[in-house]
C-alpha cells in the first residue's frame, strides 16, 4: 500500500510520526511524509523517506487553510495514496476531508489532544468540537494516543469505534545511563549530589514555564534545566518574560533544542512538566524510561501516565505552592527519587515501549 501521513509542522513529523513511518515501511509499504517545510525533515530524508511539503499553516485564517485544503487535493490527486492518514487537529480535518474527495480508499486519522479539551473561550471550544465531528465522518480508522481522549470520542459521538493506541519510545535509546550522566554532568560543571530538575517541552505558556521558574525559586537545592525552544509557528504569550524575572541565576540552564535528550535525562534527578493540557506526552514517557521521577499537572494524558505517589507526583495545574512542594520533597529524599523512577521505568517498560505501541498501532490501521 501507498500511505500518506500528514501533519502540521516538521517537528511533529521528526519526532512523532516518524516511528509509525519506519514501522509501517518495515512491514512493506510506501510511506510518504506530508508537511510544512523545515529543518529537522533533513533527518527524515537521509532515512530514505520520501517528505513532500506544503503550506500547512497552524492558522485558523481562511486563506491559509484554503491554500493547505487545495495543496492536500492537487497532492492526493497526483499521488493516488491508498491511505491518508491525518495527525493534529486543524491540518488532520483538511487531510481527512481532501482525502474523501480526491476519493481516497482508507483514511485514518490520530488525535494527539482535543482543541475542545484545552483552556480558550468557550466559542473556540466549540469550534474544536464541531471539527471533531465533522472529521468524525469522513474517518475510517480514529485512533487516540490518549485512553482519556477515546473515551470522549465515543461519548461524545465523535467516533463510536475510537481506538487508545498510545504513544511509545525505544527502551533501548531510553534508558539509565551512568557513564552518559559522569559525561554530561562533568562537561557542564554540575557536581554529583547536585539536584537537577529537567524539563524537555516547547516554549510555550500552556507548557507550564512561568509557574515552574516560580515553583523553583522556592526549591534552593535544586537547579533547572530547559530544553526546547518556541517553534516558529507556535502561538500565545511569549514565556521569555517570566525567564527574564526568574532570579534563579546560575540555577537555571537554558539548553535550547538537543539531539542528545537521553542523555540529559539520565544526567538528571527530577523530570517535571507542568503543562495545562496535553494529549500522551513524549517527554513523559521518555523520563520514566529513563528511570526519572515525574511531577507532572494531573490533566488528560500525565495522570494517566504518572501513577501519583507511586512512579512520582501528580500536582493540580497552574498551582506554583503545590508544584514547589511536590519538587522539594523529591530534592530532598534521594531515596523516594530511586524507588519512583525505578516504578516509573517498570510501569514505562509495559505499557509505552515504542515497538509494542507501533505493531498496535499497525494492526488497528489494517497494515
Amino acid at each position: 500500500m501507498k500511505i500518506v501521513h500528514v501533519t502540521n509542522v516538521d517537528f511533529a513529523l521528526r519526532h512523532f510520526i516518524l516511528p509509525l513511518m519506519r514501522g509501517a515501511r518495515a512491514r512493506g509499504h510506501e510511506v510518504i511524509g506530508v508537511c510544512a517545510d523545515g529543518p529537522l525533515l533533513a533527518a527524515v530524508r537521509a532515512e530514505g523517506f520520501r517528505v513532500l511539503p506544503v503550506p500547512l499553516a497552524r492558522s485558523l485564517a481562511p486563506a491559509a487553510l484554503w491554500g493547505a485544503f487545495r495543496a492536500l487535493l492537487a497532492l492526493f490527486r497526483a499521488e493516488r495514496p491508498d491511505m491518508v492518514h491525518g495527525h493534529m487537529p486543524i491540518i488532520g480535518f483538511l487531510a481527512r476531508l481532501a482525502a474523501r474527495i480526491a476519493g481516497v480508499r482508507r483514511v485514518a486519522y490520530t488525535c494527539h489532544g482535543y482543541l475542545f479539551n484545552q483552556p480558550g473561550p468557550w466559542w473556540r471550544r466549540k469550534l474544536g468540537l464541531l471539527v471533531e465531528w465533522l472529521g468524525g465522518r469522513l474517518t475510517d480508522v480514529y485512533l487516540t494516543v490518549s485512553a482519556e481522549e477515546a473515551a470522549d470520542a465515543r461519548r461524545l459521538g465523535i467516533a463510536r469505534a475510537a481506538v487508545a493506541v498510545g504513544n511509545g519510545r525505544d527502551p533501548a535509546l531510553f534508558r539509565p545511563d551512568p557513564a552518559a550522566r559522569v559525561a554530561l554532568r562533568a562537561a557542564m560543571r554540575v557536581p554529583e549530589d547536585r539536584v537537577v530538575v529537567v524539563v524537555v517541552s516547547r516554549l510555550v505558556r500552556h507548557k507550564g514555564h512561568p509557574e515552574l521558574l516560580a515553583a523553583m525559586r522556592l526549591v534552593p537545592e535544586a537547579e533547572l534545566w530547559v530544553v526546547g525552544e518556541r517553534l516558529a509557528s507556535d502561538h500565545g504569550t511569549d514565556v521569555e518574560a517570566a525567564f527574564a524575572a526568574s532570579a534563579l541565576g546560575d540555577r537555571l540552564r537554558r539548553l535550547g533544542y538537543r539531539e542528545d535528550i537521553p542523555a540529559i535525562l539520565a544526567a538528571s534527578d527530577v523530570f517535571v512538566l507542568p503543562s495545562h493540557f496535553e494529549g500522551l506526552p513524549m517527554s513523559v514517557i521518555e523520563a520514566m524510561l529513563v528511570g526519572l521521577p515525574v511531577v507532572a499537572t494531573a490533566i488528560r494524558g500525565p495522570r494517566e501516565q504518572v501513577v501519583d505517589g507511586v512512579t512520582g507526583l501528580l500536582v493540580p495545574p497552574r498551582e506554583v505552592a503545590a508544584l514547589a512542594a511536590a519538587l522539594a520533597r523529591l530534592a530532598a529524599d534521594p531515596a523516594l527519587r530511586r524507588s519512583m523512577g525505578q516504578a516509573g521505568r517498570a510501569r514505562a517498560l509495559a505499557l509505552y515501549d515504542e515497538a509494542q505501541v507501533i505493531g498496535r498501532t499497525l494492526d488497528v490501521l489494517g497494515l
